[in-house]
Order: C-alpha cells, then structure tokens, then sequence
C-alpha cells in the first residue's frame, strides 16, 4: 500500500500537535517526522523527540543547503522540516505525519505532491483565547500576535483537502484516523492495482468459461 505524507495544519493553540500525538500511539502505520526550530525549548520538551533545536546559523546552513522540504518564520522564529526525515519514514512503510503551520503546508504539499493536507479548526474564538491562555507561554503582546496570525492562516483553509473541528479530541483523533483509512483506499494509491484487476478478471473468465461448458 502506498504510503503518503498527512498534514495537519492550524492555528497556534488548536491541538494539532496533540492530535498527532494522539494518532501515533493508537496507529502502528504512521511516523512522525520531527521538525527543526530556532525556538529555544519549553520545560516539557526534547530536542528530537518535539523538535530538533538549532541555532540560526544552523538553520540557515541547512537551508542553503536545500535540505529542507520547507521553512518559514513563524512567531519571529524559524521552523522546517528535513526531506531526510520525511524520507526516511515514508522508506520504513508508514505514513508521515506532519504537525506544520499554512505557510510550511504550501512548500511541503509543493515537494510532496501525494500529501493529505488537514486543517484542525477550534469549535469558537473563546475556546482558542482559554486555551492559550491556559498554556500560560505568553505575555498579552504575544498573545495578541497568535489570535493576528490565526486570523490571517483561517484565509488559507480553502487549500486544504479536509477540515476538522477540536471540539472533542477523541472524535478529531478518530475522524483524521478516518481520512487516512479513506485516502489509503483511493485508487491512485492502491499498489499495483492495474495488475491486482488483471488477475481477478483472467480468474474471472476462467471460472465462467468452467461454468459455461
């Protein structure tokens, strides 16, 4: 079965990057790819594990070096994801799962074309405010540049070929499940399915020719 890279985009504060957690413990077929940050950790983060943290000039190497299937700056920061890592993955036989802001989703889908591209909506702009106040990481002003940069990634939903509302974690988790499961059954992705309908129709007529004598 073809393997392809999902990508799960929304704004600062969704859970998309909880949802992702989420998938990869309850299905075997999926692998995360890590991405890299300028951002310096929070206490409860790894470097690869959340991310791969590098400095500037690290970073900006890397880039020159057209190592990265995209980057962007988000939130004065850097952020990227390595081809290797995407690649490496997609050759162990699993499905990339991807945890990318909009600006990342338009280079990425450019150099991964086969990628599914999902955005996670909050249920309301109330629910989005608690939840990222409730992370207690930002001052007011970086507060407010969130919600100015969420406004601004909802104008590129219609990109995207699916959208989920995080109303109940456990039904986004199933339905992003469901759109894997979906995807993995269309046509275009099926292995060798020319030859598969080949086999069936030869068997095909020759148990009618059996049963026609």
């Amino acid at each position: 079965m073809m393997r392809f890279p999902v990508v799960l985009s929304a704004p600062s504060g969704v859970g998309k990057t909880t949802i992702a957690r989420e998938l990869m413990k309850r299905r075997g077929d999926v692998g995360y790819s890590v991405s890299c940050t300028t951002r310096h950790p929070r206490a409860t983060e790894s470097t690869g594990v959340d991310y791969h943290f590098l400095s500037d000039a690290e970073f900006i190497s890397r880039v020159n070096q057209s190592e990265f299937a995209e980057w962007a700056v988000v939130h004065g920061k850097r952020y990227g994801t390595l081809r290797s890592e995407v690649q490496c993955v997609l050759d162990a036989g699993r499905h990339v799962l991807m945890d990318i802001d909009v600006q990342g989703a338009r280079q990425f889908s450019a150099s991964f074309p086969a990628s599914v591209l999902v955005f996670v909506l909050p249920p309301s702009v109330d629910a989005l405010v608690d939840r990222l106040r409730a992370r207690n990481t930002e001052t007011d002003a970086q507060l407010a540049e969130r919600l100015r940069n969420a406004h601004a990634e909802l104008q590129d939903v219609g990109r995207y070929h699916y959208v989920v509302v995080n109303d109940n974690l456990d039904l986004a988790v199933d339905t992003v499940s469901a759109i894997i499961d979906a995807e993995s059954a269309k046509r275009g992705r099926v292995h060798a399915l020319d030859e598969q309908v080949s086999e069936l129709v030869a068997r095909l007529e020759e148990q009618i020719a059996r049963y026609m004598k």
